[in-house]
């Protein structure tokens, strides 16, 4: 049974959410728009500039909605 794709602001409003998610999991694991912590030997990460980290983030949501709205098969 096939099931129906919605259409309209709904749909739209679904896939920006989905990509926002998706951002939100993918910064929290891999550090990205946060401080850099050092460890045992490593030393931290000069700390970047808001513009580079609001630039990093508004990067890495437009490849989260290139990923969410891929081609449907």
């Amino acid at each position: 049974m096939e099931v129906p794709r919605e259409t309209g602001s709904l749909a739209a409003r679904r896939t920006e959410d989905i990509a926002l998610d998706l951002l939100k999991f993918i910064a929290a694991h891999a550090n990205v728009g946060g401080r850099a912590v050092g460890s045992t030997g490593f030393a931290a990460a000069t700390a970047a500039k808001p513009e580079e980290l609001v630039n990093q983030l508004l990067s890495l949501y437009a490849r989260c909605r290139q990923a969410v709205e891929g081609p449907v098969k």
